[in-house]
């Protein structure tokens, strides 16, 4: 059983950074992929970024590949999601989730979900 709580969202304007965590519960967090997701209002949950386990691969979406970075401290049971170059098409609520063995990009095959952060990014 993992327990995911996000935080970092917050207002932000185009071009800044940001950065969102997601504090997970569990003695055997390594065990878990971790993935992000967003969801724009009337919009589909999408895949934004994801990690493995040992942190050893990481994935990302496209449409932020090159402005977003993914990491994971074990140790601290974190998985961090770095924002930069931030626009508008960001706005969305962003969560993590925690799957065994590899990242998906599939939002249903995750086991245990965040609660979800507000990211607004102004013009």
């Amino acid at each position: 059983q993992v327990q995911l709580v996000e935080s970092g969202g917050g207002l932000k304007q185009a071009g800044d950074s940001l950065r969102l965590s997601c504090a997970a519960s569990g003695r055997t967090f390594s065990m878990y992929a971790v993935g992000w997701f967003r969801q724009a209002p009337g919009k589909e949950r999408e895949f934004v970024a994801g990690i493995s386990g040992n942190g050893g691969h990481t994935y990302y979406a496209d449409s932020v590949k090159g402005r977003f970075a993914i990491s994971r401290d074990n140790a601290k049971n974190t998985v961090t999601l770095q924002m930069n170059s931030l626009i508008p098409e960001d706005t969305a609520v962003y969560y993590c989730a925690a799957r065994s063995l590899v990242v998906i990009t599939t939002s249903s095959g995750y086991n245990y979900w965040g609660q979800g952060t507000q990211v607004t990014v102004s013009s």
